[in-house]
């Protein structure tokens, strides 16, 4: 069969008897891939049961080749007959062939297939929102046309970053100052924090493709967008500065050796450890920028050029760089023979013990050693001198986007650059500590070209091309850095900055180069060189607190290639990337970690919320699973206990399509939290099958979480599909929740319009839902006058009157206090009307009462109600005593009905489905009793800013409808108020 889609796919099948040499799983045999010179890509399998011819008549499984074609435009014929295969919709939209149709979905050979043998990965989300409603194509990504491998693309750029200006000029100054034996200790130390950061990045770097961006993508999908956006910009700002620094360096180096070049000219006198103080000629600041803004300049024509430019001129600053190395060791070989200059000792043993110790001394600001100097060194201003040396392991990961396997190159590459390094160090403390004596260290700061072989000058070629290559490094991984920023979509404002997949950031590179630029025509860049430093180790104590954090966790998702890592040596390196900071200078670390908070407090506030499967998210999801794992299933402690409301949005009557909750119910969840804290439960039931009715759930819950976030509610929303509302609440009750995190409070809305709109199910389902949640052992909280409920901006006068009735556990208490916790209610007062049978009673319970609300910390008028005969003599309201006339009537009716339907049919009396049993007499008691009780409260309590009651329970073997004119009755009147029903828990206690 051959068929087109609408996407230019093409998919063949036909009869093809060619067998392969190569065997499968289970006798079935396939043949490679192959590609034809007009297709961009087919994929070819053959499915081969041999000998067995028969097998195609049971199971849908042929010789047939398949051929999925991406990006044909050409017509085909059908070329099967009887045996073509049941259709099913393709990637798509199209429809397609498939042998797996029982599985429901497109083969795996289809959808993965023809990327993974390809060699072409799918992309990942780009940013946060990328992934919401990705669709499978299978088009095949655009590619960069060059990509990098290990050598130039990590090993070659971290070399050229690493390797600087001061191992040339400052590095057997150290040597003097810090002694041989300090001098290993402070390349140890500064060495341990960028190999305990390889191995971190190493770490994170394998667990999966990579993107553009280097260490800002590792950080921020480990520790979230906002970190990663804050210490990349920072990451960013330090590598421009940077570039600036290593083009002055170069260009100050080149005036030095080559005083003729420059164009303006300034003599110091400086102090240079003779006896006699000889004029110096420096290079002029005008010199500096108009040399630095040329050679920044070519350098970014270079980045303009792409990757391949850069690779081909990197080993042009590299080589030279690599042979003045060999230059310096032979000439310090060869320096006992030649003597050079006068200090000069060649490797001697009694060199190395006279430099085994440290001589910190003072020193003026060339560094020259003098009694009078302001400046004074020891191992803390060493190793802010020094670590700058060591920097530079992020430079192949910076260009993450332009290697071939990031997986494999980034680890080797760094780890290799950071070891050469260091062994470089190590052996240069040991031969330059043998070199020279102390006072040539200290005084020589070119001493590298001094014992240069066969002459200075390659020094000075070194150490131009060094730095050269360290700022092109810069200048090329700074604007990718902020690409990937940009194409995260996280800022809106660096949207400017965002390029396409396997583009050249040209933009972001122009902003580069003005940076750049600006730093170098201010020349001076002593006070910003710390902040740069400090920029860097932020970045490093960001990628090993990644590690440390992912490694910690050890989610199911945590599967570095990389298996030398553990969490500690993470910790150990953030650990020492904060004590070098400080060490270096605790005001710049102040500045740079507030200029880190700041960006991070901007992006909080005006970036685009995002959700990257960040180790914090896994964090709070195993603390969350502890937390719930330490509370048990036990009781909690009443001085624990907080309200876990389950709000039912829709239960009475209809809202509009737009509105999923009871605007009113939402701000009452608000209102039985303290200060916010705690969590609401917000449900709703659909009616139907839930096959048929899960994606209108789906979209159901996403408009009520949408909604409860507007109403500003903490909590979480949930749907339920069931084919009535009993059996779905029933549901409800049982399941929802963990546990002690279960909902222990339902709140509903009165059912105030069952008679009025006539609806007849409301009774039975309204008395079902109570006695489930008696059953489950839930709360219960019933709002009438719901509407009239005030928002949080109206403030209520008067008083909240509480009518306790039963034992509760103190809910209705606890209720009152909550609901004076809100600035629409703290202006009102508590009155506690408790019921007496007896007035010998009344008395002893107020002071009782009174008691315990003090114990209780609750201020409260205590009013005892004596009820002492419950006969119709006692005083009632006119319209309590309407509403009961019209009850006794109603149920008198309803009575007769019954009666009447149970002789016609021979059953006994049936109401809701169930047999029912009751007494006449009992029904007029309890109808009495919620008269004199609504009575009670429209004479106490009409003027009351809310009133609570006690709930009474659904009597044993009533009809549903007998209960809702208890209700009715019990409600009467009484234009806001809450009956509460507590459960066989204390939410309250006496103690401390």
């Amino acid at each position: 069969m051959a068929s087109n889609n609408s996407n230019g796919e093409e998919i063949e099948s036909s009869d093809d008897n060619e067998i392969s040499s190569g065997r499968g799983v289970g006798g079935r045999k396939y043949r490679p891939v192959f590609a034809h010179d007009h297709d961009r890509a087919v994929l070819e399998m053959s499915s081969i049961d041999p000998g067995d011819a028969s097998s195609s008549s049971s199971l849908p499984v042929r010789n047939d080749r398949i051929n999925i074609k991406v990006g044909m435009q050409t017509d085909t014929t059908s070329e099967g007959k009887d045996d073509a295969l049941p259709n099913h919709v393709g990637v798509n939209g199209s429809r397609t062939e498939s042998k797996l149709e029982l599985f429901g979905f497109d083969s795996l050979v289809n959808i993965l297939g023809l990327k993974s043998m390809t060699g072409d990965q799918i992309p990942a989300p780009s940013s946060p929102r990328d992934g919401e409603d990705a669709t499978i194509s299978l088009e095949r990504p655009k590619t960069s046309g060059i990509k990098s491998g290990t050598m130039m693309g990590v090993f070659v750029p971290c070399l050229q970053n690493i390797l600087g200006i001061i191992y040339y000029i400052r590095f057997t100054w150290i040597v003097g100052m810090a002694g041989i034996g300090e001098s290993l200790l402070l390349v140890a130390f500064c060495g341990s924090c960028t190999f305990l950061t390889t191995i971190s990045l190493s770490a994170i770097a394998t667990n999966g493709a990579m993107k553009g961006g280097g260490p800002y993508y590792l950080i921020g999908r480990a520790l979230g967008p906002e970190v990663g956006v804050s210490i990349g910009l920072c990451f960013f700002l330090g590598n421009a500065v940077a570039g600036a620094l290593y083009v002055l360096g170069a260009v100050e180096t080149f005036l030095n050796a080559v005083p003729s070049a420059g164009l303006f000219r300034e003599t110091v006198t400086r102090v240079n450890g003779t006896a006699v103080a000889e004029p110096i000629t420096a290079p002029s600041l005008h010199d500096l920028q108009i040399y630095g803004i040329i050679v920044t300049i070519i350098l970014c024509f270079i980045v303009f050029g792409g990757v391949k430019m850069i690779n081909r001129v990197a080993p042009a600053f590299l080589i030279p760089v690599l042979f003045s190395l060999v230059c310096i060791f032979m000439g310090i070989l060869l320096a006992r023979k030649d003597k050079p200059a006068v200090g000069i000792t060649g490797l001697s043993t009694k060199s190395f013990k006279e430099n085994w110790s440290s001589d910190y001394q003072n020193t003026n600001n060339a560094g020259i050693p003098d009694p009078d100097g302001k400046i004074y060194w020891n191992f803390h201003g060493l190793v802010g001198l020094f670590f700058p040396a060591v920097t530079g392991i992020m430079a192949g990961s910076n260009r993450s986007a332009s290697l071939k396997d990031t997986q494999r190159s980034i680890p080797i590459g760094t780890l290799a650059a950071t070891l050469t390094t260091s062994v470089l160090y190590i052996i240069s403390v040991l031969f330059f500590g043998a070199l020279a004596t102390r006072e040539k260290l200290l005084t020589d700061r070119l001493l590298t070209a001094t014992v240069a072989w066969p002459f200075p000058a390659i020094i000075y070629i070194g150490i131009i091309l060094s730095t050269l290559g360290a700022a092109l490094q810069s200048l090329t991984g700074a604007p990718r850095l902020l690409a990937a920023i940009a194409n995260d979509d996280i800022l809106p404002v660096l949207n400017y900055f965002r390029v396409a997949d396997g583009s050249e950031p040209y933009v972001a590179t122009l902003f580069t180069a003005f940076l750049c630029i600006g730093c170098v025509v201010i020349g001076n860049l002593d006070l910003i060189t710390p902040t740069v430093t400090m920029f860097y180790l932020l970045c490093y104590a960001g990628v090993n607190l990644s590690c440390f954090l992912l490694d910690l966790l050890d989610a199911p998702s945590w599967r570095p290639r990389w298996k030398f890592h553990h969490w500690s040596l993470s910790l150990l390196g953030a650990s020492l990337c904060i004590v070098i900071m400080f060490l270096i200078s605790w005001s710049f670390t102040v500045v740079a970690l507030a200029l880190a908070s700041l960006i991070y407090y901007y992006v909080s506030i005006k970036g685009k919320a995002g959700d990257w499967g960040d180790g914090f998210k896994s964090a709070y999801f195993q603390l969350a699973l502890r937390s719930l794992r330490s509370l048990g299933a036990s009781q909690v402690h009443p001085k624990n206990w907080y309200p876990i409301p389950l709000i039912f949005c829709r239960p009475w009557g209809k809202l509009p399509e737009n509105v999923p909750c009871h605007p009113k119910l939402a701000d009452f969840a608000n209102f039985m939290k303290k200060k916010g804290r705690g969590m609401s439960i917000f449900v709703s039931i659909l009616d139907g099958d839930y096959h048929e009715r899960a994606e209108d759930a789906k979209e159901a819950c996403k408009a009520l979480s949408t909604y409860i976030d507007y109403k500003r509610c903490e909590g979480v929303a949930e749907i339920v599909v069931a084919p009535s509302m009993s059996d779905g609440f029933r549901g409800i009750v049982q399941t929802m929740g963990l546990g002690n995190l279960k909902p222990n409070i339902v709140v509903m809305r009165y059912p105030e319009i069952w008679r009025r709109e006539n609806l007849t199910e409301i009774p039975a389902t309204f008395v079902g839902i109570i006695n489930d949640c008696i059953v489950a052992n839930k709360a219960v909280v019933i709002v009438k006058g719901l509407d009239e409920w005030p928002n949080e901006y109206q403030r209520q006068y008067g008083t909240i009157d509480l009518y306790w009735i039963v034992r509760d556990g103190g809910l209705m208490l606890l209720l009152s206090q909550l609901l004076l916790t809100k600035e629409s209610f703290e202006s009102c007062k508590i009155q506690v009307f408790c019921i007496a049978e007896e007035d010998s009673d009344a008395e002893e319970l107020k002071a009782d009462v009174r008691k315990f609300l003090y114990d209780l910390r609750m201020q409260a008028e205590v009013i005892v109600i004596s009820m002492k005969s419950w006969d119709a003599k006692a005083e009632q309201q006119d319209e309590s005593v309407d509403a009961f006339a019209g009850a006794q009537q109603r149920i008198s009716s309803y009575l007769s009905g019954m009666k009447d339907k149970a002789q016609e049919e021979g059953t006994p009396l049936m109401a809701d489905g169930k047999p029912v049993v009751f007494n006449e007499q009992q029904v007029e008691k309890f109808l009495f009793t919620t008269l004199k009780l609504n009575s009670t409260i429209l004479k106490y309590s009409r003027m009351a800013a809310v009133v609570l009651v006690s709930l009474p329970p659904p009597p044993l073997n009533h009809p549903a409808y007998f209960y809702m004119e208890y209700m009715d009755l019990l409600v009467e009147n009484v234009p806001r108020l809450l009956i509460v029903r507590g459960y066989r828990r204390d939410v309250v206690t006496l103690f401390t």
